[in-house]
């Protein structure tokens, strides 16, 4: 269990969609400096772990070009920190065009464990230099784990079919991977912030020490302007954890509000 949270964290801020070559983007954004997201993780009916999503402005600024700094905060509650104590920062600086990243940080603290990552990132010649030194992509289009949730939220969805999957490349632990996903359709859920309709995904994941043969992990996608997660869940191998929405703040539109793009 201690593993199963910070893996659903990470799937849960990388959700992402892809098409099979360059990945379409929608020319404005949808999201706006000042927007927080706050979130809680439950396993079972325990509070797990807390986490915050922010736009900010940059002081840093590459190419002279128009930049966002965007910044994720998770720490296990203090209940939970009985079993397993988590408190991990992440900070990405993006175009504000493209949504791709120039430079990528994390400071992670898992019980005793620590790890502190800078990469920067190279999209003429499809690399990243990290820590540990440069990985070469397939593809210029490459992100780290907080820029490809917000590049994702900017995807152009209009040819989504339910049963279609797609992929997305991201580095993360020292090493390029893909992210598989499956497009599931629209639903409309219970939120504690109302019910909202949600584009619904099934992001890929392996069976293992944490998951089951036949787990599935689901995620909620407000089907607005926004396209905020409001829900997550998987099952794992004992019981259940969940991530959920508590509060929106800075948002661009108003919630649950459909503009030209909305499914």
């Amino acid at each position: 269990m201690k593993r199963a949270y910070i893996t659903l964290l990470a799937l849960f801020i990388s959700f992402t969609w892809s098409f099979a070559q360059s990945l379409p983007y929608l020319k404005e954004p949808t999201f706006k400096e000042g927007e927080k997201l706050s979130y809680k993780l439950r396993y079972g009916i325990i509070s797990a772990a807390n986490g915050v999503l922010s736009v900010n402005k940059s002081q840093l600024q590459f190419s002279n070009k128009n930049t966002f700094h965007l910044n994720a905060f998770g720490q296990t509650s203090s209940a939970f920190s009985i079993f397993y104590t988590v408190k991990n920062k992440y900070d990405s600086y993006i175009d504000g065009n493209t949504y791709q990243p120039y430079l990528y940080t994390e400071d992670i603290h898992e019980n005793s464990y620590t790890r502190k990552e800078y990469a920067t990132f190279d999209h003429r010649n499809s690399t990243v230099k990290g820590a540990k030194g440069t990985f070469k992509g397939k593809t210029s289009q490459i992100f780290d784990l907080l820029s490809a949730y917000y590049f994702s939220r900017n995807l152009d969805l209009s040819s989504l079919k339910t049963g279609d999957t797609f992929k997305i490349t991201y580095f993360l632990n020292d090493e390029i991977a893909e992210l598989k996903v499956e497009y599931i359709g629209t639903e409309k859920i219970k939120t504690s912030l109302g019910t909202l309709d949600c584009i619904k995904l099934s992001p890929e994941i392996k069976p293992g020490r944490i998951f089951k043969k036949d787990s599935k992990l689901y995620l909620w996608v407000t089907n607005d302007g926004n396209r905020i997660p409001v829900k997550a869940q998987v099952e794992i191998l004992i019981g259940s954890v969940t991530m959920e929405l508590t509060k929106a703040d800075g948002l661009k539109y108003e919630l649950g509000k459909k503009v030209s793009y909305s499914k």
